[in-house]
């Protein structure tokens, strides 16, 4: 099978947005690793000053006394967190910013200009511009703030109730046979994860976006590519595949661009794929790079390129249906023949199963529902 130049630009952003996840996965590990070097010491001071108080010399006055440090090393965790994350979301977006560039000098002609973006054009954008309502500026700070509400509240509930120390220290930090993932501030680190992943995201599309903007005289369009899985997210299952214009309007179809640039949605791994224009439409005349072959990741392994999302899906098996789309979506799907896109409204946002009635009664009838 013959394929163009902008089959390697797909699978070369797929193998980059596998590298991206990889990034990604460390730099959590090492935000986590501060919390958890914090969370260790915190936790011991509690124990400690929780030993000398109990329940009759309990109050709101020695409470706050007594999260005074704690607060404290609790601010320097998330400062030491914030500058960890800054460094390297500076380092990247300089990463970021070359590869763009070269990725498009690596496919087009040879006389075709590529103009390049400045690292610190694209951090100062992205900073600027907040993700998900988020201004990554503040996001430790209310991080740091809502982690102590937790604590004190924990602890002031725990005496009420004449919990031990030993209790109420649990109920915070969870179990070692759990992992520590069952207490009350491992909400805190996921929300640090998220943050992290999100922020990552934000500047990687960031890069790409204002690489597209000073290069709309080579790019022709960009093409959504939604990791192939069963975490991927509902917006992203039906995105897949689809084309857009430079400045994300649909081509073809009527689903929006999640978003402004840089923005979808928190721990998004989708990206997005240029499409060259044509030496033609460039006013080139130099035959069009051919290759053979081609495939893109899924959780099975390589599938062929050209295979979207709603395809793959379509082929597994009725659990692993169920399991991405619910029982009566599944059946609607493999039975009633009803394509995933049709499954959401213009917005990107799932029909729910009323509207998906009133808008195909036959897939109903025919899935038996």
């Amino acid at each position: 099978m013959a394929n163009t130049v902008n089959d390697l630009l797909q699978s070369e952003a797929i193998r980059h947005q596998v590298a991206l996840q990889g990034l990604s996965n460390n730099v959590v590990a090492r935000i986590i690793a501060v919390l958890n070097r914090s969370d260790k010491r915190i936790f011991a001071e509690l124990a400690d000053r929780l030993e000398r108080m109990d329940a009759t010399s309990f109050s709101i006055e020695r409470l706050e006394s007594m999260l005074t440090s704690v607060r404290s090393m609790n601010t320097q965790a998330f400062a030491e967190v914030e500058r960890e994350l800054t460094q390297t979301l500076r380092e990247f977006v300089a990463y970021e910013a070359a590869y763009q560039n070269q990725v498009l000098v690596a496919h087009v002609p040879v006389v075709a200009q590529v103009a390049s973006v400045a690292p610190e054009a694209v951090y100062a954008a992205a900073m600027a511009r907040p993700f998900q309502g988020v201004m990554l500026r503040e996001v430790w700070k209310e991080l740091d703030a809502k982690k102590m509400r937790q604590v004190r509240q924990a602890i002031a509930s725990g005496f009420v109730e004449g919990k031990t120390t030993d209790q109420i220290i649990r109920e915070l930090r969870g179990t070692r046979a759990k992992g520590f993932a069952d207490g009350l501030i491992e909400v805190t680190r996921r929300d640090a994860e998220a943050v992290t992943r999100t922020a990552l995201g934000h500047m990687a599309r960031f890069a790409q976006d204002m690489t597209v903007e000073a290069n709309t005289d080579l790019i022709k369009a960009l093409v959504w590519s939604s990791t192939i899985d069963l975490r991927t997210s509902p917006p992203c299952r039906a995105r897949d595949g689809k084309q857009y214009t430079t400045a994300h309007k649909p081509i073809g179809h009527a689903l929006p661009w999640l978003g402004g640039p840089g923005a979808l949605h928190w721990r998004c791994r989708s990206h997005a794929t240029y499409v060259l224009k044509s030496h033609k439409e460039l006013g080139i005349d130099v035959p069009e790079v051919v290759v053979v072959g081609k495939t893109r990741a899924s959780m099975d392994g390589q599938v062929p390129a050209e295979t979207t999302y709603a395809e793959w899906l379509k082929k597994q098996s009725s659990a692993r249906q169920i399991e991405v789309l619910g029982p009566t979506r599944a059946r609607l799907m493999s039975e009633g023949n009803l394509p995933l896109e049709r499954m959401y409204s213009q917005n990107g946002r799932y029909l729910t199963l009323d509207q998906l009635r009133e808008k195909d009664a036959e897939a109903f009838k025919r899935a038996g529902i």
